[in-house]
């Protein structure tokens, strides 16, 4: 093909039955993006932007996804799908203050570029770990899917991201449940400066389709009739026979991965080819050749979309810069919840911790008919330690899903149901196993409420602890790891009764929940528990014994070895303070002891660096030192891994040391 200066066309655009008004929509969708980008490429170079990511080549994928999809389909672009946006029509103003951390932004200052969602125009934006985003589409697509609505959504990546696990679970997960998701792979290129022929090791990354057992395309992505007749086809498919498509866009990415990158790694004639398929030129060449165009009208579109550019930045510069204010700033980590207590009823019967868990999630199944539990073997089978026994039975394969073996892409699922207006309970079959969906609970759940306003209704069942013999890949309490991440609500309670009412409010709660459940108390502990329906606060510590002596501060199993070694030693007077939520946490209950007390010891299983000991013995020097009358004493396990072997596990566990620092404390 000869070069585009001479007006030839590239491709060979087959118009079929499209109406002449759509071509021009078309064109248009794809104009406005393109002067957007020119002009911010020159604010950045002015400094009146801080960073660019360009989609300059590849405007005609975002346009023809964005306009086959209806407008409350949910679209999940990344940095360089800018027409979505547009497509979608988004008031420019608002994304230029988002750009330049403006309050009529998304997120307040709090984020940059398109790493924004918002539920007005049905936009779920990225992180930058690129891949959960497929994981949240999954989610998204199973609440349309449970409702039936005939809806699709959408989800992008490049092809540097199909190299990430997460890509991998979540194709997995859409292909097993049969989810109507629209994957779209970008083929730009590069990953940053890395070609494609060093991330994949295959001719199309289409072709993984099959090995998921999925439909798959290949299309010309800088081909917009190609790129909309194709995906137009699909769309309305996919609404009758609700599947998963996995489409591999062929483009170019013609600047570098962000501007302050540049492109010197790409070969000029590699450049050159690509600048001939630009999809924008090319398709005003045959509009003007098909005298749909005419020189004077894309003149009077550029000079529209530039008076409706410098319109719109003129309101964003002139926004007032946002004012820190560390109050809004706090509120802003959780979505606010306000407690409605259920008191409980004098109707009881003794339950096991297990048995108290199992009739709280429950009830909370019949009490909230948009609940979904997710988890490995926890349908037919019940779960490995049958907390959801039965519930198949009760309330259906629907509702309580056996999941792959693939915790990150069913946590980032969790998300996509959140946003979508359900609620989910997702089990870690072992505490442990939540490292392989670290990044969306820390990443997603944790941070979205901050960042755009939008909530994870979603608890994490983690069975967790020692004392089992399970080793150090099923023994761990870890729950330090996100009492320690802004966003997350942790409870780990000690008892039945607990453990049935705060796990109902965790429920109820619209924020996310990390639900901690000592599987050495599942079997071992009983305890009279209302049969009905109750909640209990987040928050609120309980005081288990009073006492003038010491206060003993703990959690989990570390009550009952507190209570054991208190029934033996009756002369110690204790108040024992059993936390049950360890974020929010009670200090004004821990404060209250210890100003009464002037000693306190500080009791967790955990190993003792870093763990909650650590927080709360900083926390009581900061605000109780001039009642004390001896130092902080933190108690917790050996700093080693959990061992297998009961003697080493018992020698691990603080168990029978805790009883040693008592009286060492005491006798201060």
């Amino acid at each position: 093909m000869k070069s585009q200066t001479t007006n030839t066309i590239y491709f060979d655009y087959n118009r079929a039955k499209i109406e002449d008004e759509t071509l021009i929509n078309l064109y248009k969708s794809m104009l406005k993006p393109r002067m957007i980008e020119e002009k911010m490429l020159i604010l950045l170079r002015q400094g009146k932007v801080s960073k660019w990511f360009s989609g300059i080549g590849q405007e005609a994928i975002s346009v023809g996804v964005t306009t086959v999809l209806d407008k409350d389909e949910y679209i999940l672009p990344m940095h360089r799908n800018l027409a979505v946006f547009t497509t979608r029509e988004i008031p420019l103003y608002r994304l230029f203050s988002q750009w330049q951390g403006k309050a009529n932004g998304f997120t307040k200052g709090r984020d940059r570029s398109f790493h924004f969602g918002t539920q007005e125009f049905n936009i779920i934006g990225m992180i930058s770990h690129l891949g959960p985003q497929f994981g949240v589409a999954d989610g998204i697509a199973l609440a349309n899917k449970l409702r039936d609505n005939k809806k699709v959504c959408a989800v992008f990546t490049g092809e540097g991201g199909t190299s990430e696990g997460d890509i991998h679970e979540a194709l997995n997960v859409a292909s097993v449940w049969q989810l109507p998701v629209l994957f779209c792979i970008e083929n730009n290129g590069y990953g940053l400066s890395t070609p494609t022929n060093e991330q994949y090791n295959c001719e199309n990354l289409a072709e993984r389709g099959k090995g998921y057992g999925m439909e798959s395309h290949i299309i010309d992505g800088n081909n917009i009739l190609e790129v909309y007749s194709t995906l137009k086809k699909l769309v309305e498919s996919m609404r009758i026979d609700p599947r998963p498509v996995l489409l591999e866009f062929k483009t170019f990415r013609m600047r570098g991965h962000e501007e302050a990158s540049g492109t010197k790694y790409v070969p000029d004639e590699l450049l050159n080819e690509w600048a001939e398929k630009d999809p924008l030129i090319n398709f005003e060449q045959y509009l003007l050749a098909e005298d749909l165009l005419s020189e004077e009208k894309i003149e009077d579109f550029k000079t529209a979309i530039k008076a409706e550019i410098d319109e719109n930045l003129d309101i964003a510069f002139a926004e007032a810069e946002i004012t820190a204010d560390e109050t809004i700033e706090l509120n802003d980590v959780f979505q606010n919840f306000v407690y409605q207590e259920v008191k409980a009823s004098n109707n009881t019967e003794e339950l096991r911790l297990i048995d108290a868990i199992s009739l709280g999630l429950r009830q909370s199944m019949e009490r909230h008919d948009n609940l979904i539990i997710m988890g490995q073997d926890v349908a037919e089978y019940g779960g490995v330690f049958k907390i959801t026994e039965g519930f198949v039975e009760a309330f259906g394969k629907e509702r309580v899903r056996n999941t792959p073996i693939c915790e990150s892409a069913i946590v980032s699922a969790a998300m996509g149901l959140s946003i979508n207006g359900f609620k989910s309970v997702v089990e870690m079959q072992f505490a442990d196993f939540v490292t392989s969906g670290f990044n969306p609970v820390i990443n997603h759940l944790a941070k979205s409420h901050y960042r755009w306003n939008e909530n994870a209704d979603v608890v994490i069942r983690m069975p967790c602890g020692a004392g089992v013999g399970a080793g150090p890949f099923h023994s761990q309490t870890n729950e330090a790891w996100f009492t320690h991440t802004p966003g997350l609500k942790v409870v780990y309670p000690a008892f039945p009764y607990d453990a049935k009412g705060l796990l109902a409010t965790a429920i109820e709660d619209p924020n996310p929940v990390l639900f901690f459940e000592h599987k050495a108390l599942y079997r071992s502990i009983r305890q009279e528990v209302p049969t009905d329906y109750f909640t209990i606060p987040l928050g609120k510590a309980a005081l288990l014994r009073e006492g003038t002596d010491v206060t003993i501060v703990t959690y989990g199993a570390g009550v009952h070895w507190a209570l054991e070694t208190l029934n033996e030693e009756t002369g110690i007077k204790a108040d024992l303070i059993d936390l049950r939520t360890l974020m929010p946490l009670d200090t004004e209950a821990i404060y209250e002891s210890v100003k009464k007390t002037g000693r306190v010891i500080i009791l967790q299983e955990d190993s003792l660096f870093g763990g909650m000991a650590s927080d709360i013995s900083a926390l009581i020097s900061e605000n109780c030192f001039e009642f004390l009358d001896a130092p902080i004493k933190r108690v917790a396990s050996m700093e080693t891994p959990i061992p297998f072997t009961k003697n080493l596990e018992d020698q691990y566990l603080p168990k029978n040391k805790f009883r040693k620092e008592l009286k060492k404390l005491l006798d201060y």
